[in-house]
């Protein structure tokens, strides 16, 4: 199958990845990438559908995924650090982020995997792991980004496509920036001081009242991926994962 008029092989050589699957429907990207990861995929393996039938986001979410609206990838990463794992889903909303800007789009990042476009949900990031001991195997990164609209009427006021902010802008657009940008993701265990700081100028929580799962306001995200909540009872507290409910 073409994906906008090009085939695999013309992307693999577009984006100088190792290998690109297109498909015109599949459950999941990530279920595809699965796969090939088992079978010793090279890292920057890459698989885009065209439609998600069973597209998914944190804890079991379904994904709106429709065919032709959105960039469905998946993303294969081999991180050699075990402690770099717990960035992965950071540093792709960044690089995402970045690559996004340059189209005219100002997105912000809400912890720890939604990207936020005019205080609406543009896109998400759900990563999976497989260890071989205490040391990654692999990481499959999936990344939804909605492209065109228009949204359907019950995600209308909680989720954006990219087109309602730049309306010239297609899949491909997109993905010319996106798949290159994940292939320059850090696999350091820390944040390095300029990630903080980028992370910083794009941080949706910040200064915003959190309810779950700590009371108190959000204060930023330390070097190791948590969020820093300044609670109610004093003191700060490191959230290293749940659902965020906001106020």
């Amino acid at each position: 199958m073409a994906y906008e008029g090009l085939e695999g092989t013309a992307l693999e050589g577009r984006w100088q990845v190792p290998r690109c699957e297109v498909h015109e429907r599949v459950t999941s990207t990530l279920d595809v990438l699965r796969e090939l990861a088992e079978d010793g995929a090279a890292p920057g393996t890459t698989v885009l559908a065209d439609e998600q039938v069973a597209g998914r986001g944190r804890h079991g979410r379904r994904w709106y995924s429709p065919p032709g609206r959105g960039a469905w990838i998946g993303y294969l990463m081999r991180p050699e650090d075990p402690s770099a794992v717990a960035l992965v889903a950071l540093r792709v909303g960044l690089a995402a982020a970045d690559a996004l800007e340059v189209l005219g789009a100002s997105v912000a990042l809400k912890w720890p995997n939604d990207l936020i476009l005019a205080n609406r949900k543009l896109g998400g990031i759900l990563c999976e792991a497989r260890w071989r001991g205490a040391r990654p195997a692999w990481v499959a990164v999936g990344v939804g980004l909605n492209v065109h609209g228009p949204m359907p009427g019950d995600l209308r006021d909680s989720a954006i496509a990219l087109d309602e902010v730049c309306p010239r802008v297609g899949r491909l657009d997109v993905l010319d920036r996106v798949i290159p940008a994940l292939a320059r993701i850090p696999g350091t265990p820390r944040l390095e001081d300029a990630e903080l700081r980028a992370y910083a100028r794009r941080d949706w929580l910040r200064g915003r009242r959190i309810l779950e799962p700590a009371a108190g306001y959000a204060v930023g995200i330390d070097d190791g991926g948590a969020l820093l909540v300044e609670a109610d009872g004093g003191g700060v507290e490191r959230i290293n994962g749940g659902s965020i409910v906001a106020a």
